[in-house]
């Protein structure tokens, strides 16, 4: 699912979220997809799909694999706090999805594209592991010679002002400051975490 390269907005309509970006498609047909999306006859979902489908939404949308994703998981559970908020905590603390937040690239397979092809640097070293784990006070930043790219220099031309408190940009110097993990309620995505921690406790 790190590559998944399939129908986008099919997925999207599955979830019936924009969980790869604007998509017009969902918002000519938002409903899923197949011969009965439109129908309101479909069956109620079980407890346990709905979880299910909770944790693929979250796959989808940070690209994670089966077993990274449950890796990390473990890893948030052993973490003092609460679990779901620590697995966000670390979806977004990847280093192709901080990429992707500082508007180096203006979407995560195009963020985890520029980190596997050695254009992206941390406190000045060549990182190319989507997964890498960014901890506070990582400098990252678009590597010398790299900056004149177009697919860098397009995304970064359409940057908005930062809109995240965590992150702290240099738009001269094409580089970005992990400030600290956010907080839940700065996460924008739509994702109810405690399903999938009630996944994991059956």
């Amino acid at each position: 699912m790190a590559r998944y390269t399939g129908p986008k907005s099919k997925i999207a309509r599955r979830f019936r979220e924009p969980i790869f970006g604007p998509d017009k498609a969902l918002e000519r047909k938002n409903y899923g997809p197949g011969m009965h999306g439109a129908s309101k006859r479909r069956g109620k979902q079980s407890e346990y799909a709905v979880q299910l489908m909770e944790k693929q939404k979250v796959k989808y949308t940070y690209g994670v694999l089966e077993r990274q994703f449950e890796n990390l998981f473990h890893t948030a559970s052993a973490k003092e706090g609460i679990t779901g908020e620590n697995l966000l905590k670390f979806l977004e603390a990847r280093l192709d999805n901080a990429v992707y937040r500082l508007g180096i690239a203006p979407t995560r397979s195009g963020a985890r594209q520029l980190v596997g092809h050695k254009h992206i640097t941390v406190n000045g070293n060549v990182v190319n592991i989507a997964s890498y784990q960014v901890k506070p006070g990582d400098i990252i930043a678009v590597r010398e010679k790299s900056k004149t790219l177009e697919a860098i220099s397009n995304s970064v031309a359409g940057r908005k002002i930062n809109k995240y408190s965590w992150l702290e940009w240099d738009a001269a110097e094409l580089t970005g400051k992990f400030l600290a993990y956010p907080n839940r309620d700065e996460i924008p995505e739509n994702i109810k975490e405690n399903l999938i921690v009630e996944l994991y406790s059956k």
